[in-house]
């Protein structure tokens, strides 16, 4: 970057043409095997379209608060975060059968369209963004492994990918195992932590780090910095879906109600309920043909219990904690001053 000083949008933009240069071409690669694998490749291209690059941020910082200059090859690799999420993405949306994601059909929905003469279309339309999902996460190594980086840089960071993997994926299982089950606060925040919280803000991070060569005290600032912050974004997320504007947010609104996810703001809800509430929460909770006024019913539930500000206070405690952690760190002032501003952009956001 010309500048020490922080520029979001122009990072976005460098990431953004890295992402949608990389993934055109391995989807002209993937559709030149035969031309009804299409709509498939366009649903690579379609799952990189949209994005904060909040993961590839955290990586870069990892790298610059370790001492190391900007270059185009860490950008290359920070980039690979975003793939890591766009394959997450694309599962999570399948596990879920949620409608929309950035406004758009999620790709199991929109590839029902590239298979009208299957016997089972919808299952075949599933299959196929499982397999878009599978993809994207391969092309995440091999944009890494492909960055530019010293061999010897990229080695010392290889191992975090097996844990970055292992955590995210025991997250995912840890929520479909707990979907419809009694909400429980401590079992929602090991969710947030395993699906989302790691992968998110303290794998990249020290991914970053690692890769410059960051000692032993600064990725263990890094973890503490991490690991709540990337609590705060998802608790952040929960609240969002369910009372942030749909038109922002891209995501239908009903969807946690409607799959009975085990979100903090339900165990919260839940918690706080006697038992004729909890009783009129178990005719609503899992419903797939939930109307508005089932939605509605559940969100005043939330709002005369406290839970939406109960789980704000999460957020802003999760927040100081990070900031706090930060603050121990000794790094140089623009990665501190990145680093800060990251942290409110994760956690204080419309979308």
């Amino acid at each position: 970057m010309a500048s020490e000083a922080w520029e979001p949008a122009a990072f976005k933009a460098r990431v953004d043409r890295v992402l949608r240069r990389f993934v055109a071409e391995e989807a002209d690669r993937f559709a030149a095997v035969d031309p009804v694998l299409g709509p498939v490749a366009g649903q690579l291209e379609a799952a990189v379209a949209d994005g904060k690059r909040l993961r590839a941020a955290f990586c870069y910082w990892g790298w610059r608060a370790a001492g190391q200059p900007d270059s185009e090859a860490l950008v290359r690799a920070a980039a690979s975060m975003e793939l890591v999420h766009a394959a997450a993405v694309v599962h999570d949306d399948l596990i879920d059968d949620s409608p929309l994601r950035h406004g758009r059909p999620t790709a199991h929905r929109a590839l029902r369209a590239a298979v009208p003469g299957h016997p089972r279309s919808t299952a075949a339309a599933r299959s196929l963004a499982m397999l878009v999902g599978d993809l994207l996460m391969a092309l995440a190594g091999q944009l890494f492994a492909d960055s530019g980086l010293p061999a010897a840089y990229l080695g010392r960071a290889r191992p975090l990918w097996a844990a970055l993997a292992r955590e995210l994926i025991a997250g995912e299982c840890l929520e479909i195992m707990l979907t419809g089950t009694a909400p429980d606060t401590s079992a929602s925040l090991k969710v947030v932590r395993y699906k989302t919280a790691k992968y998110t803000v303290e794998q990249p991070l020290l991914i970053g780090g690692t890769l410059a060569g960051a000692g032993r005290r600064l990725r263990e600032g890094y973890s503490s910095y991490g690991l709540p912050l990337g609590e705060a974004f998802q608790l952040r997320d929960d609240l969002l879906g369910l009372f942030g504007d749909p038109d922002l947010t891209g995501k239908a609104e009903a969807d946690d109600v409607r799959g009975h996810r085990p979100t903090a703001l339900l165990a919260e809800t839940w918690r706080a309920s006697d038992e004729d509430g909890r009783e009129r929460l178990r005719a609503l909770l899992g419903r797939g043909d939930l109307d508005q006024d089932g939605l509605d019913a559940v969100r005043g539930a939330m709002h005369r219990l406290g839970a939406p500000g109960r789980v704000e206070n999460m957020i802003t405690a999760r927040v100081e904690e990070a900031l706090d952690a930060l603050h121990e760190l000794d790094v140089p002032a623009p990665a501190a001053a990145a680093l800060t501003s990251l942290a409110h952009a994760a956690a204080v956001r419309p979308s």
